[in-house]
Parts: C-alpha cells; structure tokens; sequence
C-alpha cells in the first residue's frame, strides 16, 4: 500500500453518477469528475502538526484538488490536507 509523506493524504474518489435523480443516463463524456471520496491513507504530519483527517474518512475536495494516479490498477488523488474542504459524518 501507499504510505504518503508530510501532510498529504491518498483518497479513492467515489464513483461518478451513473444517473441523474430523474433516472436519465448520464453518458461518459457528460459525467462529472467525483468531488468526494475515502481517505485510505494519510501521512504523519508536517512540522510537528498531526492531521486532522484519518485513515476510514469520507471528504469532500476541491474540483481540482490533486494529482490523480493508477496504483494496482485503482485509481487514486494524492492531496494536500489542506485540500480537503470537509469531512462528513456519514452515520
């Protein structure tokens, strides 16, 4: 697995809408780049600041936040914490 470095964190981006509430298809090239995801790693901090965000979180991100990657065939945003906008609580 991927261990980050600093204060950035690895998150798997949800997977974009297949269809809108109406039930239309939405085709590939229409469909919108996920703007929230899981964390599935995080660094150990940066000049003596832990993070805020933990391995487990679901977060929602800028549009453009990150730098997308394929690691074992999934893929992957790796972002600066301060990236991310929100952790949701999804009891």
């Amino acid at each position: 697995m991927m261990k980050p470095i600093n204060d950035r964190v690895v998150v798997m981006p949800a997977k974009a809408e297949e269809k809108t509430t109406g039930g239309i298809i939405i085709p590939d090239t229409a469909k919108e780049k996920p703007q929230k995801g899981k964390i599935v790693a995080v660094g150990p901090g940066k000049d003596g600041n832990k993070l805020t965000t933990k391995k487990g979180d679901v977060v929602l991100y800028g549009k453009y936040a990150g730098q997308e990657i394929n690691y074992q065939g999934k893929d992957y945003l790796i972002m600066r914490e301060d990236d991310v906008l929100v952790i949701l609580d999804e009891k």
